[in-house]
């Protein structure tokens, strides 16, 4: 069993050393540990750091493209590296190292498929009051958008089998933690949490510049997430509030034309005709959105089964770079595997 803990990096010299210095080498039900650092166009010396404190492989993004867009390539670098299981970290040292073991238990006890840290969010002191709301209010709203019961959604402590891994399709370029637990949620993938410590703060998030920040990116986020899973639900909720204020207004209409003053009130007619073709719109909406999340489950069985072959072709990471040491990983290029398949077929003809 190999567990690879992979670390999306941006400009992170200064941490990076830290992170990297109380990562273990040993984790129970592991035969290997590995570290994979994703360094998405980094400007400073985050790769040569990574480097000589030991991290055994690297994948070097040609710019900036994100943090959704680095943690799937380090889902990608993980798999084709041969990890049975995939750790996922922060680089500023967030999350409590000693907790991986943790982390992954329920996945060797066959328990889960992914598991995600709860961080325990009340107990963090230097969350302002607000945040720790916000917090709790974005995963119960996470929860009831994916089905599952994780507590601390927005957590990227986590770890993923290679099942979930395979599954795993972000679309998003800013952030894949809320993603991925709906995605989960709607595949099926066995989700659970457990409670981790954390570490002392290190430095100011640079995912969020402020308050409003977060709220408003999260908020759209979870609606952009949950809309392209529940397309049919969610533009069916918009028509039928639409129809009902035009229930209102035309009611309004009739009332007053019963008693004899219709005639001043043409407007509220008219104002019920045009909420009456925007909820047929949005009706229209939620069955062409129904049929293209179907295409798009489709397409994820694709991209999963593409990603299937390449395992067995034994295709190389994307923008990979060899770590500080060789880790005696072999990796199978696909002439390799045809070769292997080639000579399979002759003994077998030879038999024959």
């Amino acid at each position: 069993m190999k567990l690879i803990i992979q670390i999306p990096c941006l400009n992170e010299e200064d941490s990076l050393p830290i992170t990297l210095g109380d990562l273990p080498r040993e984790v129970d039900g592991f035969d290997s540990v590995e570290w994979l650092i994703i360094d998405d166009g980094s400007t400073d010396r985050t790769v040569e750091v990574a480097r000589e404190h030991g991290a055994d492989h690297i994948v070097r993004l040609t710019d900036n493209k994100g943090l959704a867009v680095a943690f799937m390539a380090g889902l990608d670098a993980g798999l084709k590296l041969g990890a049975d299981v995939i750790v996922n970290t922060d680089a500023d040292n967030q999350y409590c190292a000693d907790d991986i073991g943790v982390l992954t238990a329920p996945i060797i006890a066959g328990e889960a498929d992914m598991v995600v840290g709860d961080r325990q969010i009340h107990t963090i002191d230097h969350f302002s009051p607000l945040k720790k709301r916000l917090q709790r209010l974005g995963s119960a709203v996470v929860r009831r958008a994916s089905g599952t019961d994780v507590e601390d959604t927005t957590s990227g402590f986590r770890a993923y089998n290679r099942e979930a891994a395979l599954r795993m399709q972000v679309v998003s370029r800013f952030t894949y933690t809320l993603e991925t637990i709906i995605q989960a949620g709607k595949t099926l993938v066995a989700t659970t949490h457990v409670p981790i410590r954390t570490n002392e703060k290190m430095r100011e998030s640079r995912l969020f510049p402020s308050m409003s920040a977060y709220v408003r990116r999260n908020t759209v986020s979870i609606f952009r997430i949950y809309s392209m899973y529940e397309p049919l639900r969610v533009f069916m909720v918009a028509a039928a509030f639409c129809g009902l204020i035009t229930a209102v207004v035309w009611g309004r209409f009739v009332y007053f034309y019963a008693t004899g003053g219709g005639a001043g009130h043409v407007q509220s007619l008219i104002l019920g005709a045009v909420l009456f073709i925007a909820a047929l719109l949005l009706a229209a909406l939620g069955v062409i959105g129904d049929l293209l999340a179907a295409q798009r489950t489709l397409l994820q069985r694709l991209l999963e089964h593409t990603r299937r072959v390449e395992l067995k072709l034994g295709v190389e990471p994307s923008h990979y770079e060899p770590g500080a040491h060789d880790t005696g990983h072999q990796r199978t290029t696909g002439a390799d595997a045809g070769a292997a398949t080639g000579k399979t077929e002759e003994r077998e003809a030879l038999k024959l």
